[in-house]
């Protein structure tokens, strides 16, 4: 069959599209699969293992579930990217020093508290209801040696304020 016979440019017509679809649906499934294993693993699932955190205020102690951000992997994606978070969970940002932290919201879905905590474990500053997805800086007013995020509305509904104390093995006052 000569090259340039309707039959031929059909089939050559034919390959081309069966390969484009193909090489387009793969590379879907591939761009898929990336996003569900790395961010499903690394952005949107707790990386460590939980802990307890209790909050004193007023005479009454409030239990949290945290997650640790220590490594500077775990506090660069922090909460990012995730959707939800249990109403007394949260996650505690730990510094190996005291010094003036800023965070920040962006990639982050979540409205949240956040409550900078000096190295006895007493909180030194409140920030509250961050902005989803934000990239203004909110810096603590004093130095602090962690921060806890926590789901916005936290720090009022239960009266947290400065001065009250957290009880975690990071402050040795559990």
């Amino acid at each position: 069959m000569p090259s340039n016979s309707p039959c031929v440019f059909k089939y050559n017509n034919f390959l081309k599209k069966i390969l484009s679809h193909s090489f387009a649906s793969l590379s879907y499934i591939v761009f898929i699969c990336t996003v569900f294993v790395v961010g499903g693993q690394c952005h949107a699932k707790p990386e460590s293992a939980a802990s307890i955190l209790i909050i004193e205020s007023d005479g009454t102690a409030q239990k949290f579930v945290v997650e640790l951000a220590v490594s500077r992997s775990q506090k660069s994606i922090g909460l990012m990217y995730r959707r939800s978070l249990p109403q007394k969970n949260g996650m505690l940002f730990v510094y190996k020093t005291r010094s003036k932290i800023s965070m920040w919201m962006k990639n982050t879905y979540l409205a949240l508290d956040m409550l900078f905590i000096d190295t006895k474990g007493r909180i030194n500053y409140i920030h509250e209801r961050a902005v989803p997805l934000s990239e203004k800086l909110i810096t603590g007013k004093f130095p602090a040696r962690a921060v806890l995020e926590l789901n916005a509305g936290i720090v009022s509904r239960f009266g947290f304020k400065v001065g009250d104390l957290v009880r975690h093995s990071i402050f040795g006052n559990e």
